[in-house]
Formats: structure tokens, sequence, C-alpha cells
């Protein structure tokens, strides 16, 4: 197996550990959060990421290497800590959705390495593809974490 395949092998599985991560911590959100409209948002998402993991692996099986089967150590570390943060809070809408925000930034910049990546041409559209995909996810959590903050701050200036 040449370098340029055993390279690209290694950039979808790392795609593949940022997609069991995301759907693990959609996942994980979703439990805990009381908005049922947020709650079927980020189970929609958890089966999605879900679903681009099995493509990445499938590509990876194609091109002769090994996928990987779990998340990552710092996907592990970010899922606990929105268990952490959602006991602490009382299962805080606002503060999950703000933890899986997070996750969300590194999901894009994950997927932005990739596309930079010297990519097989047949790999590249499905890797754009899902790019696109966790772009707007992350785009729709960023504005979803925008109303809970605008919903829960204090009225400034109020008179009483």
């Amino acid at each position: 197996m040449d370098d340029r395949i055993k390279s690209a092998i290694s950039t979808l599985n790392t795609l593949i550990e940022t997609c069991e991560d995301g759907a693990k911590g959609f996942e994980t959100a979703a439990e805990g959060l009381q908005d049922n409209s947020a709650k079927a948002l980020f189970t929609q998402y958890a089966r999605e990421r879900a679903q681009c993991a099995e493509e990445l692996r499938a590509e990876v099986r194609r091109l002769g290497g090994n996928p990987e089967d779990s998340g990552s150590v710092s996907g592990a570390m970010h899922r606990g800590w929105m268990n952490i943060k959602s006991a602490i809070a009382g299962k805080n809408d606002s503060a999950i959705v703000a933890e899986a925000e997070r996750g969300e930034d590194v999901a894009v910049e994950t997927y932005k390495k990739a596309i930079q990546a010297d990519l097989p041409a047949e790999v590249q559209p499905k890797v754009q593809r899902q790019f696109t995909q966790v772009r707007a996810a992350h785009d729709r959590v960023r504005e979803l974490e925008k109303r809970y903050e605008q919903t829960s701050e204090p009225h400034k200036n109020r008179e009483f």
C-alpha cells in the first residue's frame, strides 16, 4: 500500500472517530434535553453522524484499510464533560446545547483539514458532502445556542 493511500486511510479514520464522537455526543445531549424539538433535532443529528461513520468505514475498507470502530479519547472526555455539565446544571438545556456547539466546532475543523488532505478523487465528493452536512448541523446548533442565551439573559435596564 502506498503512502498516499495510507494517509487517506488515516484521514478517513480520523473522520470516523469524529463522526462517532458526534453521534454519541448528540445522543447523550438529546437524553438530557427537556426541549422536545431540540431533543428531536439532536437525535436526528446522532443518526446522521452514525451514517456518515458507516459510509467512511466502507471507504476505508475499499482502500484496503481497517476502519476505526470507536470514538476518540478526546471525544470520550467531551461526552463525559457533557454528562457532568448536564447533571450539575440540572439538565439545563442552554448548558447542554452550548457544550454540543463546542463539540461541533471540533467536527467542522476536522472536516476542514480532511478536505485539504490529499484524498483519492473518488472519496473527495463523499467527504465534501459530509462536511456540508456537518457544517449545517453546526450552524443550526449555534443558532439554537444563541436562542437559549437570549431567552436566559436577565433583562437589562428593567424598571421595577
